[in-house]
């Protein structure tokens, strides 16, 4: 009988990212290092730089494959783009959703590697299909923005380990203070703002932050509306 130890399985880009990727989730982005990633696959770092360049490498690979796992855009008639973009967004939203560490990685990305450009064509060739002119559509991507990728542009936004309910909301009260020795501030200063706050409140008793997932789709469909209405009117650029 062979005594031998077992083989390790040979490692590859798609194994050492997907293990980035699984370290990530446990310890967040700041604990993935060559060399934390070397020990959890049980090699030396040197052996990860046949797979990846460096760092920087690393999680672009780390993004891509989130992408991959975005679901692709639903079969549905050209006339029923505003579906297709929604399920679209909805599902790379439930893809960010899963990993806390996603939106910081994303925001930090330089370089447009295959896996973004493809994610960018299939969404706008939603548009296209439909008979946007690619001149709107151009506009149209910028103005989604970051949604195509499942996050909304936010102010003060909390930790990339925090749970939803927990991040940052400018609109919620109820945050213990941090140690500041800047003045406190006046709520009376702020009349809209608490306004706001206050009714808020009596809509979501007992709720920590607002509800991230409508205020995704609330704007999405705001800005589909509107990007309709100006598909409809012919609407082209200066």
């Amino acid at each position: 009988m062979s005594t031998d130890p077992p083989r390790r399985p040979r490692l590859n880009r798609k194994a050492v990212l997907r293990a980035a990727t699984a370290l990530a989730d446990a310890e967040g982005l700041d604990a993935v290092t060559m060399r934390t990633l070397a020990e959890r696959l049980g090699v030396v770092p040197m052996a990860l730089y046949k797979h990846v360049a460096d760092k920087e490498d690393l999680l672009d690979g780390m993004v891509d494959t989130l992408i991959d796992d975005m679901p692709r855009p639903p079969t549905l008639p050209a006339d029923q783009w505003r579906s297709a973009i929604r399920a679209t967004l909805t599902g790379a939203r439930e893809i960010i959703a899963e990993h806390t560490w996603a939106r910081r990685a994303i925001e930090t990305r330089t370089e447009r590697t295959g896996a973004v450009l493809g994610h960018m064509d299939r969404i706008s060739g939603i548009f296209i299909a439909a008979g946007f002119s690619t001149d709107l559509t151009h506009h149209v991507m910028h103005l989604i923005g970051n949604r195509i990728w499942g996050f909304s542009p936010e102010l003060f936004t909390g930790s990339e380990s925090a749970p939803r309910s927990a991040r940052r909301d400018p609109y919620v009260e109820g945050r213990r203070p941090r140690r500041r020795i800047a003045p406190d501030l006046n709520p009376t200063d702020y009349p809209a703002i608490v306004a706001i706050a206050a009714d808020a409140a009596a809509r979501r008793p007992g709720a920590t932050g607002c509800d991230e997932d409508f205020e995704f789709a609330f704007a999405l469909d705001v800005l589909l509306d509107g990007i309709g209405r100006l598909h409809d009117a012919g609407w082209s650029s200066a």
